[in-house]
């Protein structure tokens, strides 16, 4: 009777070998997250970034995308993204028939201390490619700075700076257009220039639509984007 009731005490104290090594094995959980891919690594690829991190925009700890523009109660917020990303936004809610549905997407920079017969005031001209496309049935247009919307620089050091301060407004290289009106189920090429210096390279590129909602890319230090080639045979010519 004795050595039965030691028995029956140890096995409900959990004195069993076996239980006690199933214990101590890790969690599915911490061995996966060690193969994880870290988003908010800036030295990422953009084509790693966007197969391994682009549907994970809800999450703030994703890196380059948080909530797609929207607070997390649909509201007005901030979207981060990866450089080439499109941003859907509202249109223009003030231009004539230009307030539907824009996809906004920067694809190409370059840095110029002179173009198209201007002079960079403040060291370097920050030109930019963006393609602007009507989605859905309506046409669309960016939002303008008139209107509290529209393009800005954010520069490393903090300093905002407005698309087409000093001569930038000028920089409209053949093939792309200043901006206007996109009818819907078109798209659009279409420059944007900013006078910066030369040590507010690698700046964010801010944009906010017609809704006020803002979307930002942090952009690249060195000029880069699949249209380079065409975006400078468009600034050749005597001026």
């Amino acid at each position: 009777m004795t050595a039965a009731l030691l028995l029956a005490g140890l096995t409900a104290c959990g004195g069993s070998g076996s239980d006690d090594k199933a214990e101590t094995k890790p969690s599915p959980a911490k061995s996966s997250a060690k193969n994880k891919v870290d988003c908010t690594d800036e030295s990422l690829s953009q084509a790693e970034w966007m197969k391994s991190c682009s549907d994970e925009g809800g999450d703030a700890s994703a890196g380059p995308e948080e909530g797609a523009g929207t607070g997390g109660d649909g509201t007005a917020g901030t979207g981060k993204l990866a450089w080439g990303k499109p941003a859907s936004t509202t249109g223009d809610q003030d231009f004539d028939t230009g307030g539907g549905t824009l996809e906004v997407t920067p694809t190409t920079i370059t840095y110029q201390e002179k173009a198209m017969g201007s002079e960079a005031v403040n060291g370097l001209f920050a030109i930019i490619t963006v393609k602007d496309e009507a989605v859905g049935d309506a046409a669309a247009a960016e939002s303008a700075p008139a209107g509290g919307g529209g393009w800005q620089w954010i520069a490393p050091d903090g300093q905002a700076l407005d698309e087409g301060e000093n001569d930038a407004s000028s920089i409209t290289p053949q093939g792309f257009t200043g901006g206007g009106k996109v009818q819907a189920g078109s798209w659009a090429w279409r420059t944007i220039a900013f006078d910066i210096s030369k040590t507010q390279r690698g700046g964010k590129l801010v944009y906010v639509d017609g809704t006020g909602q803002a979307f930002q890319w942090k952009a690249p230090a060195k000029e880069t984007g699949p249209e380079l080639a065409k975006l400078k045979k468009g600034m050749e010519g005597e001026y």
